[in-house]
């Protein structure tokens, strides 16, 4: 809430564990902006809690409508580097938000649980160099077979970094190349990726 203190604020932030905070006025849909709690490091680090002021720390309110079609909001994510969007109805009363993890899930699929799937299932060697991947398979998984250091920060999944790559998404047969690998779409839908091929070509020292 707008009126909160340092103080109120701070259980609710670590019992979440979220990173990213709506915060609403008087009324839900009174969205004064977004607050990140890693902004709020500098106050204790620097033994500043008496100086803290909630207006100088909210980030501005990404807003979209319901309407607004998945593949779309994707691309404005990445273009503005947004990770959350408060999502309004057609009168302008706010009806949730939205994370670009909700996206991700909605065009990937929902994401598995590690003990959904073998293991082996998500990466399968077709010949060398190449390999069928899932989109679900795990960014953990991949690291450990391919000996990358992806983060899972932000992507949970593969197809999740791939889309971030792509920035859209892709058909099948649209190819792109990042780091050492170049991953085609093998199988889509118009909702989501399924199965990817990655050429695995390793960097030259």
């Amino acid at each position: 809430h707008g009126g909160s203190s340092l103080q109120d604020m701070l259980p609710t932030i670590i019992d979440s564990a979220h990173s990213r905070f709506p915060v609403v006025g008087d009324s839900r849909d009174e969205v004064l902006g977004i607050l990140l709690a890693k902004d709020l490091l500098r106050y204790f680090m620097g033994g500043r809690q008496d100086d803290f002021s909630l207006e100088n720390v909210l980030r501005p309110a990404v807003v979209v409508p319901e309407s607004k079609r998945v593949n779309t909001l994707l691309i404005e994510f990445k273009d503005g580097r947004n990770h959350m969007a408060i999502v309004v109805d057609e009168y302008s009363g706010v009806s949730g938000l939205v994370t670009i993890e909700d996206v991700l899930e909605q065009i990937v699929g929902d994401i598995t649980d590690e003990h959904d799937a073998a293991e082996d299932s998500y990466i399968v060697e077709h010949s060398k160099g190449n390999y069928g991947v899932k989109a679900l398979t795990p960014i953990e998984e991949f690291n450990e077979f391919f000996a990358t250091q992806y983060s899972d920060t932000d992507f949970e999944t593969f197809g999740g970094l791939v889309l971030s790559k792509f920035g859209h998404l892709p058909k099948k047969g649209e190819k792109i190349k990042f780091d050492r690998f170049t991953v085609e779409v093998l199988r889509s839908d118009r909702r989501r990726l399924h199965l990817l091929n990655v050429s695995d070509t390793p960097e030259r020292t």
